[in-house]
């Protein structure tokens, strides 16, 4: 049984582990976190590396790429990171994310209809697949890299106010350290209320990374949807207490929970037997697996 190992750098209180039967192919997935340490971070790779069951390490809780505006850039960080293997393919799920995540916006559009609705990204740059699909079924959006992830009150409200911040500032910031720039280990639990909240008063739609969504959540969001990746079965019931009308994550729900991309793009790794894989080749696995989102409605279960 080949393993697929996420090593997170976020907190070790949502590890998760899951065995799959995939087009023949039995898999084990699992998800380690190391509450921030880049060091142990380092050392499970270097293990999981040497490890011959492992088939492919993902990156959780960082990026490798960001790709926006056609263009790709490295985050130096996730660099170290994935250097420390020497045998293993390494992936950040960044592939699957441009990939699927634009997909999964086309293919929910007869059933949410995008056109016109308001979203809130909290962050954009780290899913311009997701961000440019959106744009382009005419969503009124509101890109928040500068709010949520600076804490400057400045909404990007077009796709082209988008892609020119992220030329300008993604080859600077992607050479700091990356607790400068997103929570790790315990900060992931940290929730903070302020003046952020009132761009979630003011969206439909809530779209992006889940801990920053989480981050910044208000007590109280009453019939939003939630467009996500990574949730587990606790952020489940805490949306639907806080009265979302609807959450979508981009990837299966597996053992309770949606794996991170990182998780899924290894699992693509190990099927298809080689690295690094193509667009064509996230595409042929999506349809071979038959992958779409998983759509929760809160209200139905009232």
């Amino acid at each position: 049984m080949k393993r697929v190992v996420s090593v997170s750098i976020g907190s070790s209180k949502r590890n998760a582990s899951a065995e799959v039967e995939l087009l023949g192919e039995k898999f084990v997935l699992e998800r380690v976190g190391t509450d921030g340490s880049f060091e142990k971070a380092i050392e499970l790779i270097k293990k999981f590396d040497a490890d011959p069951e492992v088939a492919a390490i993902g990156l959780g809780g960082i990026d490798l790429y960001l790709y926006a505006a056609g263009r790709r850039y490295t985050i130096r960080d996730a660099l170290k990171l994935a250097g420390a293997a020497q045998r293993t393919p390494v992936v950040d799920g960044s592939g699957l994310k441009h990939t699927l995540e634009r997909k999964v916006v086309a293919d929910l559009d007869a059933e949410i209809g995008w056109k016109g609705r308001k979203v809130v990204m909290t962050s954009a740059v780290d899913r311009f697949g997701m961000a440019e699909a959106l744009w382009e079924h005419g969503a009124e959006m509101v890109f928040g890299d500068l709010i949520f992830g600076l804490g400057v009150p400045v909404p990007i409200r077009t796709l082209r106010g988008l892609r020119l911040l992220a030329r300008l500032l993604l080859p600077v910031f992607t050479k700091l350290p990356f607790t400068w720039l997103y929570p790790t280990g315990e900060k992931q639990e940290k929730q903070i209320q302020d003046w952020r909240g009132r761009y979630y008063d003011w969206a439909d739609v809530i779209a992006g990374d889940f801990l920053y969504i989480k981050r910044f959540m208000p007590e109280r969001i009453p019939g939003k949807t939630i467009l996500t990746n990574t949730t587990t079965s606790a952020d489940v019931e805490m949306l639907k207490e806080r009265g979302a009308a609807m959450l979508v994550t981009t990837t299966p729900r597996l053992n309770g929970r949606s794996f991170g991309t990182n998780v899924m793009e290894a699992l693509f790794v190990a099927l298809a037997g080689k690295f690094p894989l193509s667009e064509s080749d996230y595409l042929e696995y999506i349809e071979k697996l038959g992958l779409g989102p998983n759509v929760t409605r809160f209200e139905e279960q009232s």
